[in-house]
């Protein structure tokens, strides 16, 4: 069968290539390929900027925002074939650390741990695949090919988690939160706020495009400008950073209200210098007892959540997050990053 595979850490060498068959265990599920999602991260492994091959081995199948159809599942998995499913990406280290002991790898201690498509484990940007059935997660089969949206969407459902956790320390009645971010992380977070019944408002640079539409017909208010105005401006009592960029994580931190929470979820780039006053910075989140948290990854209680979550969502808005769909013979185009797109999904068939 073909699978799109690299050799990490050697920039151009994405290809499609011939690798064996998937042979599935008793207790795993083979798979057919429906979509892969392609993010940020899969633009770097592809660039040659990180990944780890599976022991043994020089190449790696790459995608860890599965989508397929069960063509093969146990006798009593609570799988049929015909099902549509997601396969879970990070995997307990062998230790394993106390984290992984109890069903978070997600929260690894020692680093460890293994990821589908990212690090020392194929993924499944392949025509099939297989999976063990406890990291398998069953889609609402009206969702279609909206469900590769699942694993970004189990992110944020792991930042919500975190973000309730912290806030229930004490009294926490959140009513507005500002998702800074148009991406594919921070509309579906802007999606479960929403849910949530916060009034919801998103940040992002661009002042056209799909973005500002999609975030209206969620029932939100979209603002670009300076981060620190639109901060003053709306007071969020929640701030969920998901683009990644150096001057809003400052600028939301800087200006995070009383009893605030920062919730980052968009990595920055390490090579940009911005000054920044720490002492003035923990002096008033001290004072304010204001908290930032970093969250990356998810496990299953989080893909549960996600699926969920995108049941109960309106699926034209859903498929609108779609903004190209390349099919699996031109696989390169898929990884060219264009302006003014919100997700690339990778098709097969």
């Amino acid at each position: 069968m073909r699978a799109l595979t690299v050799v990490p850490h050697r920039a151009g060498s994405l290809a499609l290539t011939e690798v064996p068959d998937p042979v599935p265990g008793p207790g795993d599920l083979l798979v057919e390929s429906v979509a892969v999602g392609v993010c940020g991260t899969d633009r770097e492994v592809v660039s040659g900027d990180y990944g780890y091959a599976p022991p043994g081995r020089e190449r790696l199948v790459i995608g860890h925002e599965s989508l397929g159809r069960v063509r093969q599942a146990p006798a009593g998995s609570g799988f049929s074939p015909g099902d549509l499913v997601v396969g879970l990406v990070r995997y307990p280290d062998p230790v394993p650390c106390v984290a992984c002991a109890h069903g978070e790898p997600d929260m690894c201690r020692n680093g460890r741990y293994t990821m589908r498509g990212l690090k020392e484990l194929d993924g499944y940007a392949s025509e099939m695949w297989s999976v063990e059935t406890h990291c398998a997660v069953r889609l609402d089969s009206g969702l279609g090919e909206t469900g590769v949206l699942l694993q970004p969407a189990s992110v944020v459902a792991k930042a919500w988690e975190q973000i309730e956790k912290i806030g229930t320390r004490s009294w926490f009645e959140p009513r507005r939160v500002l998702v800074t971010g148009g991406g594919p992380f921070g509309m579906l977070a802007a999606l479960l706020g929403v849910q949530r019944g916060l009034d919801v408002h998103v940040f992002d640079f661009v002042k056209s495009g799909p973005k500002p539409e999609l975030v209206a017909d969620l029932g939100a208010t979209y603002h670009t400008g300076w981060i620190e105005d639109v901060m003053t401006a709306l007071r969020p009592d929640v701030v969920v950073e998901a683009c990644g960029a150096a001057e809003v994580f400052t600028g939301a931190l800087s200006t995070i209200g009383p009893y605030g929470i920062v919730c980052l979820t968009g990595v920055t780039p390490g090579s940009r210098r911005i000054t920044v006053d720490v002492g003035t910075l923990n002096r008033e989140m001290v004072l304010e007892n204001a908290v930032v948290i970093g969250t990356i990854d998810s496990n299953l209680r989080h893909f549960t959540a996600a699926a969920g979550a995108l049941a109960v969502s309106n699926r034209d808005w859903l498929a609108r997050l779609i903004s190209r769909r390349v099919p699996l013979h031109r696989y390169a185009d898929a990884y060219e990053r264009r302006e003014n797109e919100v997700k690339v999904v990778l098709t097969f068939g």
